[in-house]
């Protein structure tokens, strides 16, 4: 451990010696976490396709149409046989036996000083491509945004450097990801900031910018120029059509909670018919293959369905019933424990929610109507923005994919009133809601969060004065005068905490005794004191202090032995929670340098 600590500081020693500014040394490890997350992007997307080509037969993204040549057996058997083999590796190799993905970048990022396993990003990136590659009907880019923001905090555990250059990193890797996957540089950054971190910080605005480029950069020289879309020519008609954008957002709000809710529900049917959790994958990809005998379009990512819908290919009557068939997928996978992300359903929910909406408002309205293909991808923008909680970033997509102004205002008005839908009805995204299930909430803020990230091992002091349970009055006198804080900590032989006696105790007990009474450590302390854990929160301390009115807890090691290791004062607390309010004002509002360890 010694040598690999020596090996990384002498590392960024000679990095920072060559570039003379802490400032460019972000920026340079900035361009390497986004080479890394768009090389792994590119690796990630191959990945599907070459599990495609070996389980269905076929390397194309457009592969639904492959799929109604294949027989019954085998567009059935795949899924099910790659669900078994999902839900064995889950249950064997991830944490706490489920897929990884965006939420677990967002509660890294709030609640765990970015602290994030690059194993644990590779080993689900490889387990979302078999999902995929074998019909799951989710999204790629979760699993590659939770991969390049491993590899970003990887980097920074790497080179031991502090919480709010490790959150910037973690940052570049999920902003590369998203530029990679949608050839949207400006989008990427602007995501990674508004899903990721969840705030906007100067600071750390250039170096993800240089990640997101980067990614771009590699996924163009290795994919072309192409966009993730054919986009038809899209042109508003009349500003008259916004009050219809209005009500597609609306719809798309409603769409997105429904599928939210729809999780659940299945989550609950699965326990009650108590399916193993191993099994679960399997019995969702049976239910995919059955469903897929009459709409192949579910099958896998689903990007060929929703160019598809942008071209006008499909009626009224299929649009509404692949958005309904593809939202009960969606529930049942994500239900059912499937590795994957919601990016691509959510566009693909919007995208048939859009065409349908499209089609009946161009028969009412046939002369104000700018026709499917623009009701399409603005519904495909609505629904995305509620569900990933990114109306900016998923409006900049769009206008990055489309480059017409007219329809970006049409994206942003039903972007926001779906996002502003699934806020209030539903309490936030479906990041959101996968935090919330883990009784994490990103209500409270950054500072509270930042307090509840902060452990009292942190910041608890080791040096204290303890007294014997049966010492008797002199050495109570004689320690108290050079303890800290004047309060001295009470334990039995064992090392174990009894009580704590302050000046106060020791005059009480002096007028209270009688005459020739003997007063030991044990009579004078208070017992049973308010106490914490090392791995407790400073907010958890602070909020014990403001209940007692205790300036000073002492720490132990466990609720069972009770073993005194070290006692936190209220002014620590403060100074570490000003202390890091102001490193928080700093990536805000920039300011001086940053500070890289």
């Amino acid at each position: 451990m010694a040598e690999k600590l020596f090996k990384s500081n002498q590392l960024l020693s000679q990095l920072r010696r060559v570039v003379k500014s802490e400032q460019l040394v972000l920026s340079v490890l900035a361009l390497v976490v986004g080479a890394m997350a768009g090389a792994g992007t590119i690796v990630f997307r191959e990945g599907i396709l070459f599990v495609q080509t070996l389980t269905f037969g076929s390397g194309e993204e457009a592969v639904h149409e492959y799929l109604r040549t294949l027989p019954a057996w085998h567009l059935i058997a795949v899924p099910t046989l790659g669900g078994l083999f999902v839900g064995v590796f889950i249950y064997r190799f991830l944490p706490e036996r489920r897929p990884h993905g965006v939420a677990d970048v967002v509660d890294a990022a709030l609640f765990h000083d970015a602290r994030m396993s690059s194993r644990c990003g590779i080993k689900s990136a490889f387990i979302s491509a078999v999902s995929l590659g074998t019909g799951a009907s989710l999204g790629r880019e979760g699993p590659v945004v939770h991969m390049g923001a491993s590899f970003g905090a990887w980097l920074a555990r790497m080179l031991h450097l502090r919480r709010s250059t490790a959150r910037t990193l973690l940052g570049c890797g999920v902003a590369s990801a998203v530029a990679a996957s949608f050839n949207a540089p400006l989008a990427g950054a602007l995501f990674a900031h508004e899903v990721a971190l969840g705030h906007y910080a100067l600071t750390a605005f250039a170096p993800i910018v240089l990640a997101s480029v980067t990614g771009t950069i590699i996924t163009r020289l290795y994919f072309g120029a192409d966009v993730a879309f054919l986009l038809p020519t899209n042109e508003i008609q009349s500003f008259l059509e916004f009050p219809a954008f209005a009500l597609l957002g609306i719809a798309a709000g409603i769409t997105a909670i429904c599928v939210t809710r729809g999780i659940p529900v299945v989550q609950n049917v699965a326990r009650a018919a108590k399916i193993p959790i191993w099994l679960r994958p399997a019995v969702g990809g049976l239910v995919i293959g059955v469903v897929a005998l009459e709409f192949p379009q579910i099958v896998g990512v689903g990007y060929g369905a929703m160019n598809d819908a942008l071209y006008a290919a499909y009626g009224w009557s299929l649009l509404v019933q692949l958005l309904i068939v593809k939202a009960a997928m969606v529930t049942i996978c994500f239900g059912l424990g499937y590795a994957g992300g919601m990016f691509s359903p959510a566009l693909f929910l919007g995208a048939m929610l859009g065409g349908a909406f499209g089609v009946a408002a161009t028969a009412v309205f046939p002369d104000l109507s700018s026709g499917y293909g623009a009701y399409t991808l603005v519904g495909m923008g609505a629904v995305a923005a509620a569900m990933l909680g990114a109306p900016i970033s998923t409006t900049l997509i769009i206008f990055e994919l489309s480059g017409d102004y007219e329809l970006t205002i049409a994206v942003m008005v039903a972007s926001v009133l779906a996002s502003i839908i699934m806020d209030q009805f539903q309490g936030g995204s479906f990041f959101t809601w996968q935090l919330k299930c883990r009784g994490l909430t990103t209500r409270w803020g950054r500072e509270v969060n930042l307090l509840r990230m902060m452990k009292v091992a942190d910041i608890m002091k080791r040096e204290y004065e303890v007294v014997g349970l049966n010492e008797g009055l002199p050495a109570i006198q004689e320690k108290l005068v050079n303890a800290p804080y004047s309060e001295l900590f009470v334990v039995d032989e064992d090392g174990r905490l009894h009580g704590t006696i302050t000046l106060a105790d020791l005059r009480h007990a002096a007028f209270d005794r009688e005459p020739g009474d003997e007063i030991t450590a044990g009579h004078v302390a208070r017992s049973k004191p308010p106490v914490l854990l090392r791995t407790d929160s400073i907010e958890k301390a602070v909020r014990l202090m403001e209940q007692t009115g205790e300036e000073h807890l002492p720490v132990i090691d466990d609720d069972e032995r009770r073993l005194m290791v070290g006692f936190v004062h209220e002014k620590d607390a403060m100074m570490a929670y000003n202390n890091a309010l102001l490193e928080l004002q700093s990536e805000d509002h920039g300011g001086a340098p940053p500070k890289l360890f």
